[in-house]
C-alpha cells in the first residue's frame, strides 16, 4: 500500500504555505495526517494564532475518519445536522466539517491520509492544501 512519506508531508506545507504568501493570504498552519489520522508532519507559520493546529488537525481528521473531504462533509453538515453531530460525539468532538480538510488519495482512489489548513477563508485554506498536495505528486480532494 502507498503512504505518505515525510518528505512529501514537508513538500505539502511548504508549497501550502508558499502558496498562501503568493495570494496574499493570512497566515497558514498546516497539518499532514497518514490513513490512521496520525499527524505526520505540522507547521504554524509566523503569526498564526497557536489555536490553529485544533482546527487544522479536525479539518483533517474528519477527512480520513469519514473518508470525506471537507466540502462533503460541510454538505452533510447542513443536510443532516444530526448525522455530523453524531460523527463529533464518536470522535470526541474533534471534527471540523468544513473546506480546508483535503483527502490524500492514490491513483486508485485509496485513501492515503488527509491534509488540514486554517488561518483563511476556509475556500483559500483548501486551495493552498490542494497546491501542496500536487506538488507532493499526490492527488487531493477538496
Amino acid at each position: 500500500m502507498s503512504r505518505i512519506t515525510l518528505a512529501q508531508a514537508r513538500t505539502i506545507i511548504e508549497t501550502t504555505f508558499s502558496k498562501g504568501a503568493e495570494l496574499g493570504l493570512k497566515p497558514l498552519s498546516t497539518v499532514v495526517l497518514d490513513a490512521g489520522g496520525h499527524v505526520l508532519a505540522f507547521e504554524r507559520s509566523d503569526g498564526a494564532a497557536p489555536g490553529r493546529f485544533g482546527i487544522a488537525h479536525g479539518k483533517a481528521y474528519g477527512c480520513v475518519m469519514l473518508g470525506m473531504a471537507g466540502r462533503a462533509q460541510m454538505a452533510r453538515a447542513e443536510q443532516q445536522a444530526y448525522f455530523m453531530a453524531a460523527v463529533n460525539g464518536v470522535y470526541g468532538g474533534s471534527v471540523v466539517p468544513v473546506p480546508g480538510g483535503v483527502l490524500v488519495r492514490d491513483p486508485d482512489g485509496a485513501v492515503l491520509g488527509a491534509v488540514g489548513v486554517t488561518g483563511d477563508t476556509s475556500d483559500n485554506d483548501a486551495l493552498c492544501a490542494l497546491a501542496g498536495i500536487e506538488a507532493a505528486g499526490l492527488l487531493g480532494e477538496a
